[in-house]
């Protein structure tokens, strides 16, 4: 089984707007939060950080643990061929913006980074772990907001 360990950030503005990245792999395209995979002996709140200003363009300071998500992919489901399943351990931060200007990454997993309203995050395709980290964050009520709590990626 192979692993991968990664760390993400929910970071909302004064207005309560949150922070997105948009993940373009191949054939897979959906919005998430802005993170990524930790490099080898990488502590994971640098690894957000890093990921954050590589997305994003903001430099940002890292907050509380809000969870770690962990989910088994099986082989035939992963995007890459593999014989082999693939376990994913998510930690997701809260975070705020400290500097910098908004802008695209270039040449990485990410192709655009915005920033939208919880009720724009309900119309958009989006990854599962963004619906998972907003409730963790609080900023999700499945009862006042039911199609927030199912995701489209």
């Amino acid at each position: 089984m192979d692993m991968r360990v990664a760390a993400y950030a929910i970071i909302t503005d004064e207005t309560g707007r949150l922070l997105m990245a948009h993940w373009n792999e191949g054939r897979h395209r959906a919005w998430t939060l802005p993170g990524g995979g930790l490099e080898p002996g990488e502590e994971p709140v640098h690894a957000v950080r890093r990921e954050i200003r590589e997305e994003t363009g903001y430099h940002a300071v890292v907050g509380e643990l809000l969870g770690i998500h962990s989910r088994v992919i099986p082989a035939n489901r992963r995007i890459a061929p593999s014989d082999d399943p693939l376990h994913t351990l998510r930690i997701v931060y809260r975070a705020k913006v400290s500097g910098g200007v908004l802008r695209d990454e270039v040449d990485g997993s990410t192709d655009e980074a915005r920033w939208f309203s919880l009720s724009e995050v309900r119309t958009l395709r989006r990854v599962k772990l963004v619906d998972i980290a907003l409730s963790w964050a609080g900023l999700l009520d499945r009862k006042k907001n039911p199609s927030l709590s199912r995701p489209r990626g």
